[in-house]
Protein backbone atom coordinates (compact mmCIF):
# COMPACT_ATOMS: atom_id res chain seq x y z
CA UNK A 1 0.00 0.00 0.00
CA UNK A 2 2.92 2.09 0.53
CA UNK A 3 4.48 2.14 -3.36
CA UNK A 4 0.70 2.61 -4.08
CA UNK A 5 0.43 6.30 -2.14
CA UNK A 6 4.32 7.48 -3.63
CA UNK A 7 3.43 6.12 -7.47
CA UNK A 8 -0.45 7.63 -7.19
CA UNK A 9 -0.73 10.81 -9.81
CA UNK A 10 -1.76 14.07 -8.55
CA UNK A 11 -5.34 14.88 -8.07
CA UNK A 12 -6.45 17.09 -11.51
CA UNK A 13 -7.19 20.16 -10.40
CA UNK A 14 -10.81 22.12 -11.80
CA UNK A 15 -10.69 24.68 -14.56
CA UNK A 16 -9.35 28.13 -12.94
CA UNK A 17 -12.47 30.28 -13.51
CA UNK A 18 -14.18 27.85 -12.12
CA UNK A 19 -11.76 28.00 -9.12
CA UNK A 20 -11.70 31.34 -9.64
CA UNK A 21 -14.95 32.10 -8.76
CA UNK A 22 -15.71 29.64 -6.26
CA UNK A 23 -12.45 31.48 -4.22
CA UNK A 24 -14.19 35.16 -4.47
CA UNK A 25 -18.14 33.65 -3.62
CA UNK A 26 -16.37 32.41 -0.23
CA UNK A 27 -14.06 35.35 0.35
CA UNK A 28 -17.28 36.95 0.12
CA UNK A 29 -15.67 40.63 0.77
CA UNK A 30 -18.32 43.83 -0.31
CA UNK A 31 -15.01 45.16 -2.10
CA UNK A 32 -13.88 42.39 -3.98
CA UNK A 33 -11.21 39.93 -3.88
CA UNK A 34 -7.06 41.12 -4.51
CA UNK A 35 -5.10 38.89 -6.63
CA UNK A 36 -3.55 37.34 -3.53
CA UNK A 37 -6.35 36.40 -1.19
CA UNK A 38 -7.75 34.29 -4.53
CA UNK A 39 -4.37 32.39 -4.66
CA UNK A 40 -4.31 32.27 -0.85
CA UNK A 41 -7.86 30.44 -0.78
CA UNK A 42 -7.30 28.07 -3.96
CA UNK A 43 -3.58 26.68 -2.02
CA UNK A 44 -5.54 25.95 1.10
CA UNK A 45 -8.55 24.28 -0.86
CA UNK A 46 -6.30 22.23 -3.08
CA UNK A 47 -2.87 21.73 -1.08
CA UNK A 48 0.25 21.44 -3.77
CA UNK A 49 -0.53 23.52 -7.27
CA UNK A 50 1.97 23.19 -10.23
CA UNK A 51 4.79 24.90 -10.87
CA UNK A 52 3.55 28.14 -12.94
CA UNK A 53 0.06 28.22 -10.68
CA UNK A 54 0.58 32.15 -10.11
CA UNK A 55 1.09 32.78 -14.17
CA UNK A 56 -1.72 30.75 -14.97
CA UNK A 57 -3.68 32.21 -12.07
CA UNK A 58 -3.25 36.31 -13.44
CA UNK A 59 -3.81 34.82 -16.82
CA UNK A 60 -7.18 33.71 -16.35
CA UNK A 61 -8.12 36.85 -14.55
CA UNK A 62 -7.44 38.80 -17.19
CA UNK A 63 -9.16 36.77 -19.41
CA UNK A 64 -12.06 36.59 -17.43
CA UNK A 65 -12.05 40.65 -16.19
CA UNK A 66 -11.72 41.30 -20.60
CA UNK A 67 -15.04 38.63 -21.40
CA UNK A 68 -16.97 40.51 -18.47
CA UNK A 69 -17.34 37.61 -16.10
CA UNK A 70 -15.14 39.49 -13.08
CA UNK A 71 -15.15 43.11 -12.60
CA UNK A 72 -11.23 44.54 -11.72
CA UNK A 73 -11.38 47.57 -9.54
CA UNK A 74 -9.09 49.50 -6.97
CA UNK A 75 -6.84 46.62 -7.49
CA UNK A 76 -9.75 43.90 -6.58
CA UNK A 77 -12.11 41.49 -8.57
CA UNK A 78 -15.69 41.39 -8.00
CA UNK A 79 -18.31 39.31 -9.86
CA UNK A 80 -20.58 41.54 -12.06
CA UNK A 81 -23.71 42.41 -11.02
CA UNK A 82 -26.28 40.47 -13.54
CA UNK A 83 -28.82 44.08 -13.25
CA UNK A 84 -25.83 46.45 -14.88
CA UNK A 85 -25.90 47.79 -18.27
CA UNK A 86 -23.58 46.71 -20.66
CA UNK A 87 -20.05 47.45 -20.53
CA UNK A 88 -19.06 50.71 -22.97
CA UNK A 89 -15.23 50.76 -24.34
CA UNK A 90 -14.10 53.36 -24.62
CA UNK A 91 -14.21 56.23 -26.67
CA UNK A 92 -17.04 57.39 -28.73
CA UNK A 93 -19.55 55.02 -29.99
CA UNK A 94 -20.08 54.48 -33.80
CA UNK A 95 -22.78 55.73 -35.87
CA UNK A 96 -25.24 53.19 -36.48
CA UNK A 97 -25.25 51.93 -40.18
CA UNK A 98 -28.53 52.68 -42.16
CA UNK A 99 -30.09 49.86 -44.08
CA UNK A 100 -31.25 50.66 -47.86
CA UNK A 101 -34.03 48.85 -49.33
CA UNK A 102 -33.02 46.06 -51.67
CA UNK A 103 -33.52 46.77 -55.17
CA UNK A 104 -32.94 50.17 -55.35
CA UNK A 105 -30.52 51.29 -57.75
CA UNK A 106 -27.40 53.28 -56.57
CA UNK A 107 -25.53 56.12 -58.18
CA UNK A 108 -21.40 54.94 -58.25
CA UNK A 109 -19.81 56.59 -55.83
CA UNK A 110 -17.81 59.41 -56.49
CA UNK A 111 -14.10 59.14 -57.59
CA UNK A 112 -11.77 61.08 -55.18
CA UNK A 113 -10.41 64.68 -56.38
CA UNK A 114 -11.11 67.20 -58.87
CA UNK A 115 -13.31 66.21 -61.44
CA UNK A 116 -11.48 66.19 -65.11
CA UNK A 117 -12.13 69.61 -67.53
CA UNK A 118 -14.91 69.25 -70.34
CA UNK A 119 -13.23 69.11 -73.48
CA UNK A 120 -16.21 69.98 -75.34
CA UNK A 121 -16.85 73.54 -72.70
CA UNK A 122 -16.63 77.10 -74.94
CA UNK A 123 -13.08 78.46 -73.81
CA UNK A 124 -13.40 81.21 -71.35
CA UNK A 125 -12.61 84.92 -71.65
CA UNK A 126 -9.39 86.16 -71.47
CA UNK A 127 -8.74 88.48 -68.26
CA UNK A 128 -8.73 92.04 -68.48
CA UNK A 129 -5.85 93.70 -66.43
CA UNK A 130 -7.59 96.49 -64.29
CA UNK A 131 -5.72 99.38 -63.49
CA UNK A 132 -5.41 101.02 -59.82
CA UNK A 133 -5.78 104.30 -61.32
CA UNK A 134 -2.09 105.53 -60.34
CA UNK A 135 0.16 104.98 -63.41
CA UNK A 136 2.22 103.10 -61.21
CA UNK A 137 2.92 99.50 -62.16
CA UNK A 138 1.80 96.82 -59.18
CA UNK A 139 4.63 95.30 -56.97
CA UNK A 140 8.14 95.49 -55.75
CA UNK A 141 10.04 97.55 -58.47
CA UNK A 142 12.50 95.36 -60.55
CA UNK A 143 16.30 96.17 -59.01
CA UNK A 144 18.55 98.05 -61.65
CA UNK A 145 21.93 97.74 -62.35
CA UNK A 146 24.57 100.70 -61.01
CA UNK A 147 26.06 102.12 -64.16
CA UNK A 148 29.83 101.41 -64.10
CA UNK A 149 31.80 105.10 -65.37
CA UNK A 150 33.58 103.07 -68.50
CA UNK A 151 34.73 105.01 -71.64
CA UNK A 152 32.35 102.57 -73.64
CA UNK A 153 28.77 103.30 -72.40
CA UNK A 154 27.90 99.67 -72.01
CA UNK A 155 26.13 98.38 -68.87
CA UNK A 156 27.60 95.74 -66.96
CA UNK A 157 26.21 94.25 -63.75
CA UNK A 158 28.51 94.08 -61.01
CA UNK A 159 28.17 91.65 -58.29
CA UNK A 160 26.29 92.87 -55.21
CA UNK A 161 29.66 92.40 -53.01
CA UNK A 162 31.03 95.08 -54.36
CA UNK A 163 28.55 97.54 -55.45
CA UNK A 164 27.78 98.56 -51.78
CA UNK A 165 31.64 98.05 -50.49
CA UNK A 166 30.50 95.45 -47.87
CA UNK A 167 31.43 91.51 -48.95
CA UNK A 168 28.52 89.45 -48.58
CA UNK A 169 27.97 86.86 -45.68
CA UNK A 170 29.92 86.89 -41.97
CA UNK A 171 32.93 87.85 -41.55
CA UNK A 172 36.17 86.03 -40.82
CA UNK A 173 37.12 85.39 -37.56
CA UNK A 174 39.99 87.77 -36.14
CA UNK A 175 42.64 85.91 -34.55
CA UNK A 176 44.92 87.11 -31.97
CA UNK A 177 48.54 87.52 -32.66
CA UNK A 178 50.95 84.63 -32.64
CA UNK A 179 54.13 84.76 -29.92
CA UNK A 180 56.80 82.48 -29.84
CA UNK A 181 57.54 80.48 -26.81
CA UNK A 182 61.51 80.14 -26.60
CA UNK A 183 62.82 76.58 -25.09
CA UNK A 184 65.81 76.19 -22.74
CA UNK A 185 68.13 74.05 -22.96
Amino acid sequence: MATEDVTSKPKSLPPYPEMILKAIEALNDKNGSNKSSISKYIESIHGELPAGYSVLLTHHLNKMTESGELVFWKNNYTKRDPNAPPRRGRGRPPKPKVLLPTGMDLAPARPRGRPPKNPNAPPKPPKMRVSTGSGKPRGRPRKMARPSGGLGGSVTTVPASTATGKPRGRPPKVKGPVTEVSVRQ
